[in-house]
């Protein structure tokens, strides 16, 4: 929803549905699996094979948990929920708590695909995909403040709440 402040605009994104399956799921699964086996081969094996067991099970955790946050950081620049506070060359995103102000360099250009807005870099690199938004008008005055247009009547809808 969008709604219009002194400098610039208050959007609230709405964060889709969880996609596919939940990796802490399947991690806590697969390490329920692994410590079960673990215990089975330290009753059955002997010591060496039971501490190397032990061992690949603790091995096997730290490169799921490594590639977890590898795919963390690949996700870094996309912001999909929470509050964004929109003013001419920045914003702020609100998402439970934290801020991150996020502020446009003379290089950067902000370009709209459909519902959804991308940030780039004077080289085209992405810095950040921004979707969730409620309609096309909401991405498209956002696109407008950020780079210093004027907003006019085709650009917002405003809607009044009896709250």
């Amino acid at each position: 929803m969008l709604k219009l402040t002194d400098d610039g605009a208050k959007i609230t994104l709405q964060d889709p549905p969880p996609a596919g399956d939940n990796g802490l799921f399947w991690f806590g699964s697969a390490l329920l699996v692994g410590a079960v086996a673990v215990a089975l081969a330290m009753s059955l094996l002997p010591e060496r094979l039971a501490i190397g067991a032990l061992a690949l099970l603790i091995i096997g955790s730290f490169f799921f948990n490594r590639q977890r946050q590898q795919r963390k950081k690949a996700m870094s620049g996309n912001i999909n929920s929470g509050i964004l506070w929109v003013r001419v060359g920045e914003l702020v995103h609100d998402n439970q708590g934290r801020r991150e102000q996020i502020t446009l360099n003379k290089g950067d250009k902000v370009t709209l695909f459909g519902e959804q807005l991308q940030i780039v870099d004077a080289d085209n690199l992405r810095k950040y995909h921004i979707s969730g938004f409620d309609t096309l008008q909401e991405a498209q005055a956002t696109k407008a403040i950020l780079e210093g247009q004027a907003m006019g009547k085709r650009h917002v809808t405003i809607k009044i709440n009896d709250d």
